[in-house]
């Protein structure tokens, strides 16, 4: 059956809020995706009858997506393939970047990529006024799994300080070492274009188009080491912002995000995935066990993360579709947003949609007529810069909102058919207000919205036994946070 009658208002409301996106011819030009991509939130069969059309209440407005502003749109024009294709080739020039492989060598090994990378971060810096600074932390990994020899492990970390709320911090990162299909082999040739000089190149790209802004919030935009060989980087980068307090809000790490055709030859340019997690594994097991109570499993922190993502970056602006993906990583694979959820922090992946194994952790060479390996032929740079956007639109977004609401509960001690919520009522500077937010149970995405003013009490005229809540920030700007779940309080 089709969509129910209920839901054809919000059907007609999506298509008159695209037909109007304000676009001029020439940015019409640069900007609309060459392809339909589907209906922001609920106008899919995500709501189709009978169950998703349930509860009938119009309590607050549809949900519409969050649009880039001036500023933003400016930043993402920015983002350019040819300097993407640039880093990437050179990277690619190094030989190998394994993590075993040699430190002094000025040509090839990781050492010279770390050095040109530091280079590359330092000269971004110097046009930021001041605001971004460059350090290479580093430290000797002893003999480990994948490590049969002590070793040097080194991060290129930029950091562009926030002119507003610098205590908050978001984190763009990729791995730049590389391997090939023997995990110890660090002397072949491990080109490693996709794998992961493509998420290095997302991350040295936003560098450079950031580093002459001023987001509200701090931003660091990371190179790490020794994913390959154990998530060996991200971990000293986890560990080392949790050990000195940095106050981690969010951290995406873009690793192969470099190639839109699959080994069977699909093509899908204009679709990146985003990985999130369910249920935090640094959870209080009572918690856990309260949040599967209450049905809050596809609401933890990771997944309102990747719900943000979907709203203010799948848009003409990116030209790109973000499917999120109800799991950790890849099935039974990991990477470098893994140590940030173990140290606490909310984090997700991105990935291309459709990954060539041959041409993953592969020897270069040619084999019954197939090429494998993870040669630079293979990256599509127009597809990397789209990645780029995707990130932008969500560090930019996350950077100029207020913070998240804080201690957000919803009241369970009496038997009522409205829902009666409270928070913590944040004095940050940037923050003009509350909204609650709220879906069907079955349904992905936020569906409405319902303004609350300046408040840290809100009562609903809507059961929380029927539907989703959530309370999320709103700016003097207009930027919205993220949303917090409630739980009984």
């Amino acid at each position: 059956m089709s969509l129910c009658i209920k839901y054809l208002p919000f059907l007609l409301s999506l298509i008159a809020f695209v037909a109007v996106l304000p676009l001029s011819a020439e940015s019409s030009a640069l900007w609309l995706n060459p392809r339909q991509l589907p209906a922001p939130f609920s106008a899919d069969t995500s709501f189709s009858c009978p169950a998703a059309s349930w509860p009938y209440f119009d309590v607050g407005d549809l949900l519409t997506p969050q649009i880039p502003d001036g500023e933003l749109q400016t930043i993402l024009r920015e983002i350019d393939p040819k300097r993407i294709e640039e880093y990437i080739k050179k990277l690619v020039s190094f030989g190998t970047r394994h993590t075993l492989s040699g430190q002094t060598d000025p040509s090839r090994g990781i050492g010279a990529a770390r050095d040109w990378i530091a280079e590359q971060m330092r000269e971004f810096a110097a046009a930021s006024g001041g605001q971004m600074e460059v350090t290479v932390p580093n430290y000797i990994q002893g003999v480990a799994s994948r490590i049969p020899f002590p070793v040097r492990i080194s991060n290129i970390v930029a950091t562009l300080k926030g002119s507003v709320d610098p205590g908050r911090t978001y984190v763009i990162s990729g791995h730049y070492d590389t391997r090939c299909t023997d995990v110890l082999d660090y002397t072949c040739d491990a080109p490693g274009a996709d794998d992961d000089a493509s998420g290095v190149a997302v991350s040295l790209e936003l560098a450079r188009v950031f580093a002459t802004r001023k987001p509200a919030a701090t931003i660091v935009f990371a190179a790490v080491a020794g994913e390959e060989q154990g998530l060996y980087g991200s971990n000293f980068l986890a560990q080392t912002l949790k050990n000195t307090s940095v106050n981690v809000q969010g951290m995406f790490t873009n690793d192969i995000v470099g190639s839109s055709i699959a080994d069977d030859g699909t093509k899908d340019p204009f679709t990146l995935r985003i990985f999130a997690q369910g249920s935090p594994t640094t959870e209080d097991p009572a918690r856990t066990s309260l949040r599967a109570q209450i049905g809050g499993e596809n609401d933890s922190p990771a997944r309102e993360l990747a719900r943000f993502v979907v709203e203010v970056a799948k848009n003409n602006y990116t030209q790109m579709d973000i499917p999120v993906i109800y799991r950790l990583d890849r099935f039974l694979r990991s990477g470098d947003h893994r140590p940030f959820l173990e140290a606490g922090f909310t984090a997700c992946r991105f990935t291309e949609p459709n990954e060539n194994f041959a041409h993953q952790h592969q020897d270069v060479r040619v084999e019954n007529g197939v090429q494998y390996g993870d040669l630079v032929d293979f990256v599509d740079f127009d597809y990397v810069a789209r990645v780029g956007r995707v990130n932008a639109a969500s560090v930019w977004s996350l950077a100029n909102a207020p913070t998240s609401p804080q201690n957000v509960t919803v009241n369970a001690t009496l038997l009522s058919n409205d829902s009666q919520f409270s928070w913590i009522m944040s004095n940050e500077a940037l923050i003009e207000g509350y909204e609650a937010v709220w879906r069907p149970t079955n349904a992905p995405f936020w569906t409405h919205v319902v303004p609350l003013g300046m408040v840290n009490t809100a009562t609903l005229d809507l059961s929380k036994d029927n539907v989703i809540f959530g309370i999320r920030a709103v700016g003097k700007n207009g930027y919205r946070s993220p949303a917090t779940f409630p739980f009984p309080g």
